[in-house]
């Protein structure tokens, strides 16, 4: 299984709910794109929450394609290293394991002149959708989940990150057709035993995506 984390903007919990995914698959991870923070990537995030010890094989961390110095918009960033993001030089990693690709911010944020986070999903990754509720959020998820159908892409389901919204959540879950994989409440942190609690409430729903 091959399952692409996005979210529908920036900060909505897409690391921690692919620490949780992981966890729950005992998969592994691959950020193509980091933008900033690299001396404390997603990937070394992601890494500090997975419990290598009590899993039945430890989970690959795969390098990523590209390592950005400014934590902006990958296309910027990339203008600012004076590089260009090419898709042709991102190479899927090789594992005969789960994988779990972490996208940045959302999915037509711009990674060149032509192509977006969209473009980096291929047709055989099924897309987790990570989103928080705040005004216009609905419109938010709505219109990524249109998005990934127009372009044929599989949406798996729906991770909601915080306090839960009934209304909201019945009706983008309605709209969109998703599934409903979890939720990820406002905890006061995270930690291995927090990821390790909510791969174990997930599991069922990953595993029957």
């Amino acid at each position: 299984m091959k399952l692409f984390i996005t979210g529908i903007g920036t900060d909505v919990g897409k690391t921690v709910a692919s620490a949780i995914v992981i966890e729950a698959l005992q998969a592994d991870y691959w950020k193509p794109i980091q933008a900033g923070d690299l001396d404390f990537s997603d990937t070394h995030k992601v890494k500090s929450l997975i419990c290598h010890t009590e899993r039945s094989r430890s989970a690959q961390f795969h390098p990523n394609a590209y390592a950005l110095n400014t934590p902006a918009s990958p296309h910027y960033a990339a203008q600012l290293d004076e590089i260009v993001i090419d898709l042709k030089k991102i190479t899927e990693p090789k594992t005969d394991n789960h994988l779990v690709i972490e996208g940045a911010g959302g999915i037509l944020v711009p990674l060149n002149d032509s192509d977006c986070i969209i473009d980096l999903i291929q047709k055989d990754y099924e897309v987790i959708v990570v989103s928080r509720h705040y005004l216009g959020s609905i419109k938010h998820n709505l219109i990524t989940i249109e998005a990934l159908k127009s372009r044929k892409i599989s949406v798996a389901g729906i991770i909601f990150s915080g306090d839960e919204n009934k209304a909201t959540e019945e009706i983008i879950l309605k709209k969109s057709g998703a599934k409903f994989i979890g939720r990820i409440e406002n905890e006061p942190y995270f930690d291995q035993n927090v990821i390790r609690y909510y791969a174990d409430k997930f599991r069922d729903n990953l595993l029957n995506l």
